[in-house]
C-alpha cells in the first residue's frame, strides 16, 4: 500500500507540474494569409517539430490567397485560428467575429524593395519619382511605397505605385518589360533573383517603417467562447516555436526551405534579415498600434481611426 501511495503521489505531482494545454488531440483549423511569408510560417515550423502536438493540438493548416480571404474564412467558421498581418485587425473593427490574440512580428524585414539586376538605382533616395510595383491597390506593399515617399519628404505622389500582382513571376516580368523601376515584395524572391542576376534586394521596408505589427494571430469568437484553453495552448506553442527558431538557425532554415521552395542559402540569408522581428511574448507594442491606427484610414480599410484597445486581447497569453 505504501508503495502504491508513493507512486500515485508522484504521478499526481507530475500532473500538477505539467504545462497547461488544451485537451489532448484538440483539432484546430488554422488559416494562413500567405503560404510562405516569414511572419506566418512559424505555424508550419512548430507543426513540423511537433511543438503544437506537445501542447495537445492537432493542426489542419490551410493557405489562403490574402488576409481578406483568411478573415472571411474566420467569419464563416471554417477556420479557428488566423495567421496573418496586423492590417487584418481592421476586420475586427468592422465587426467580424474574431479577435486579435498576438502580435507575432513587429517590423517587416521580410518585405523588401527590389530592383532589376542592372538598375542604376543604388539607394532609397534614387527611388524618388520612380514607378514601384506592388501586389494590389490598398495592399500593405502599396502602403509601404507611400510611407517611403512620406518619410523621405517627397509627398504622397513622390513615387507611383503600380499593381502588378504578388510573387516572383509577375515581378520578374514587370522588370523585363520595364513596367516598373522597382518592386515591393518578398525579400526572399529578390535574394533568389540575385542568384540568376535578374534582380537584387535594395533594402527591406523595415529600414524606414519601424514597428507595424507586420504579423498577427487571430482567433474566432466561437473558439474563444467554447474552448479558451485551446487558444492558450496555441499561443504557448507559438511562443515556444519562435524561441526554438531563434536558437536553431540550421534546423529552421531546412524546414523553411521545404515550405518556400527557395534554396537553403537564400533562406539562410533571409533568416539573418528577419529573425529579430519576432515578438518573443506576443504582446502588442505602442508603436505598432499607433502605426496601424493611421494605416487603416490611409489604406481605406476604415473610414476613421478605431479604438485599438477594442481590437486585441492579451488575456490568453502565458502568465
Amino acid at each position: 500500500m505504501r508503495q502504491y501511495g508513493l507512486s500515485a503521489a508522484i504521478v499526481f505531482a507530475l500532473f500538477l507540474a505539467a504545462p497547461a494545454s488544451a485537451t489532448a488531440d484538440t483539432v484546430l483549423n488554422v488559416g494562413k494569409a500567405n503560404a510562405t511569408s516569414d511572419a506566418i510560417i512559424p505555424v508550419n515550423v512548430g507543426d513540423e517539430l511537433g511543438i503544437f502536438k506537445k501542447h495537445g493540438l492537432a493542426l489542419k493548416i490551410q493557405d489562403f490567397g490574402g488576409g481578406s480571404k483568411m478573415a472571411q474564412a474566420l467569419a464563416a467558421g471554417s477556420i479557428d485560428i488566423g495567421d496573418g498581418a496586423g492590417t487584418e485587425m481592421a476586420f475586427v473593427a468592422k465587426g467580424a467575429p474574431m479577435m486579435t490574440i498576438c502580435e507575432s512580428t513587429a517590423p517587416a524585414p521580410f518585405l523588401g524593395i527590389g530592383v532589376p539586376w542592372d538598375s542604376a538605382i543604388k539607394t532609397l533616395d534614387d527611388l524618388k519619382g520612380k514607378r514601384i510595383g506592388v501586389s494590389s491597390p490598398g495592399s500593405f506593399s502599396e502602403w509601404s511605397g507611400h510611407v517611403l515617399a512620406r518619410k523621405k519628404g517627397w509627398g504622397e505622389n513622390g513615387v507611383t505605385t503600380i499593381a502588378i500582382g504578388g510573387g516572383a513571376a509577375p515581378t520578374l516580368a514587370a522588370f523585363k518589360t520595364h513596367q516598373v523601376d522597382a518592386s515591393i515584395g518578398s525579400a526572399s524572391q529578390f535574394l533568389a533573383l540575385e542568384k540568376t542576376k535578374e534582380g537584387r534586394l535594395l533594402t527591406t521596408v523595415a529600414s524606414y517603417e519601424g514597428n507595424v505589427a507586420s504579423g498577427a494571430l487571430f482567433a474566432s469568437n466561437d473558439l474563444i467562447a467554447k474552448n479558451p484553453d485551446a487558444v492558450r495552448a496555441f499561443l504557448a506553442a507559438w511562443i515556444e516555436t519562435v524561441a526554438y527558431m531563434r536558437a536553431h538557425k540550421d534546423e529552421t532554415v531546412k524546414i523553411e526551405s521545404k515550405i518556400t521552395n527557395f534554396d537553403e542559402d537564400v533562406m539562410s540569408r533571409e533568416y539573418d534579415l528577419v529573425i529579430g522581428m519576432y515578438v518573443k511574448d506576443c504582446r502588442f507594442d505602442a508603436e505598432s498600434l499607433a502605426t496601424l491606427k493611421s494605416s487603416f484610414v490611409e489604406l481605406k480599410l476604415l473610414d476613421k481611426e478605431p479604438d485599438m484597445a477594442k481590437l486585441y486581447t492579451e488575456a490568453y497569453l502565458p502568465k
